[in-house]
């Protein structure tokens, strides 16, 4: 299943992408994309729902965050080994972790916000990862079972917020807007091999990012259960598992959003986002 979030920021309702490329309008079936909805047996029960008597949402309408109710955004860094090169940085012996404020969330195609005093706002398609079930000291073996689905992630960082002031990344990660996620929560039943997707990234139209999650070095399973085991993960937690070279940062010379930009990306299978850029 692609389950979604439609309508306007604040007030979005739960629905989910019929085979016919319509979205219908979940509401009074669930409360939300959330909570126990997220679980294997919430999940099982949207199957059985008749998708051709739901209401057909406007394809205009607005698309929201994918999944409601996240408590922690979890961001691993420096997680591609090619994307450590161009960063001028060793790949981890354990994965980077840092978070993002969950006020960072928004639609897939909300726009990217330049905030004040930025000067070098950057753009990261990454694989998320929506935990569906409590996870706490879980084996890699197991941990994909508390995985509810992915989807396409924007973490937007600003990059002299985050490496030239003092303290951790999280500042440069957390501003209004940094945190596009959908258009969808794809199900992990319909994803075969997480390790296994393309991904990519363009600005004005030029591809800039263009790698796979078979570059990643530390895959979904590890990262789960490692944080699992220095955290509880709830269901709806997000999960952002890095993204592969082609970074701003990375450019030489370096490069950065402008208001006026236009930003696209997508993963296989996950859907795509478009975000304009515009100044605070």
């Amino acid at each position: 299943m692609k389950l979604l979030r439609h309508g306007p920021i604040g007030a979005e309702r739960p629905g989910l992408l019929a085979t016919d490329g319509t979205i219908r309008d979940l509401t009074g079936i669930v409360p939300d994309i959330g909570g126990a909805v997220l679980s294997d047996v919430g999940l099982s029960a949207l199957r059985g729902v008749d998708v051709a008597a739901l209401p057909v949402v406007d394809a205009a309408t607005r698309l929201g965050p994918c999944v409601a109710g996240t408590g922690k955004f979890i961001c691993i860094g420096l997680n591609y080994a090619d994307h450590a090169a161009e960063s001028g940085m060793a790949v981890p012996p354990e994965p980077v972790i840092f978070m993002k404020a969950t006020s960072a969330i928004c639609g897939p195609n909300d726009p990217i916000i330049i905030p004040r005093g930025s000067e070098k706002t950057d753009w990261e398609v990454e694989l998320a990862v929506i935990i569906g079930t409590k996870a706490k000291y879980v084996s890699q073996a197991d941990a994909l079972n508390h995985v509810a689905g992915f989807a396409v992630a924007n973490d937007v960082s600003e990059r002299a917020f985050q490496t030239e002031r003092a303290g951790q990344w999280t500042k440069g990660k957390s501003c209004d807007n940094f945190g596009q996620l959908g258009p969808w929560l794809v199900t992990r039943d319909e994803v075969a091999d997480p390790q296994d997707l393309s991904m990519w990234l363009t600005v004005n139209g030029v591809k800039v990012q263009n790698g796979s999650t078979k570059t990643m070095v530390y895959g979904v399973a590890h990262v789960v259960s490692y944080l699992s085991q220095f955290m509880t993960l709830h269901p709806g937690d997000v999960i952002s598992t890095g993204t592969p070279p082609g970074v701003g940062m990375g450019m030489k010379p370096a490069r950065y959003l402008k208001a006026g930009d236009v930003v696209e990306l997508g993963i296989s299978g996950l859907g795509q986002q478009r975000q304009d850029v515009i100044a605070d």
